[in-house]
């Protein structure tokens, strides 16, 4: 085999139909695309709801005598709801990714010089645009069940254990950037 491109006319009729059948099924993916931005809009939805939930809930209670357990609700609402904005930004990027990686560039986007969030040109791109998200969701998570069970940390050891969580979550962001420095590469989100 030759690693040179045949013109179509030196191809055989079912070579040359078969790899067209074979290229024009990158257009699966637009199911993904579809997909992923729908279930982003709806977290979108659900989140802004979590939030007029605890505004609600706090509003309520405003003219009573408003607990400390209660701010404690109020603000695992709200994080509740920033975890799924970021899962919604996270499946918007890989809808957008997988969209310019596998049919088209999207023009539109390209006018806007100051978003660089699709400045995609492969899939290692993409994953590490994805990861960078990620590690936020999961940090934002990770802050949700700390707020659950801060009540139970009643030992030194238990508390120690939640001092070495909160380094290693800032362990992991600090390489991260350090990493986005040495490769010189953007974050994804222009700085202004």
């Amino acid at each position: 085999m030759s690693d040179k491109l045949k013109h179509t006319d030196d191809q055989g009729w079912v070579e040359y139909i078969f790899e067209k059948l074979l290229w024009q099924t990158r257009y699966v993916v637009i199911a993904a695309v579809i997909c992923s931005i729908i279930s982003a809009i709806v977290l979108f939805f659900i989140g802004s709801a979590e939030i007029y939930t605890a505004a609600q809930q706090y509003f309520a209670g405003f003219s009573d005598n408003i607990q400390k357990q209660e701010h404690s609700s109020l603000l695992m609402h709200i994080i509740a709801a920033v975890d799924l904005y970021l899962i919604g930004v996270v499946l918007m990027i890989f809808g957008f990714g997988i969209y310019e990686l596998f049919i088209s560039k999207i023009d539109i986007a390209r006018d806007n010089t100051s978003i660089t969030i699709l400045e995609i040109e492969d899939l290692d791109q993409l994953k590490n645009k994805i990861i960078k998200v990620v590690i936020m969701v999961l940090i934002v998570s990770f802050f949700e069940r700390v707020l659950k069970v801060s009540d139970d940390y009643k030992t030194p050891l238990q508390m120690m254990y939640f001092a070495v969580s909160i380094f290693a979550l800032s362990l992991g962001v600090f390489l991260i950037k350090k990493h986005d420095n040495n490769n010189g590469k953007s974050s994804g989100v222009s700085k202004k």
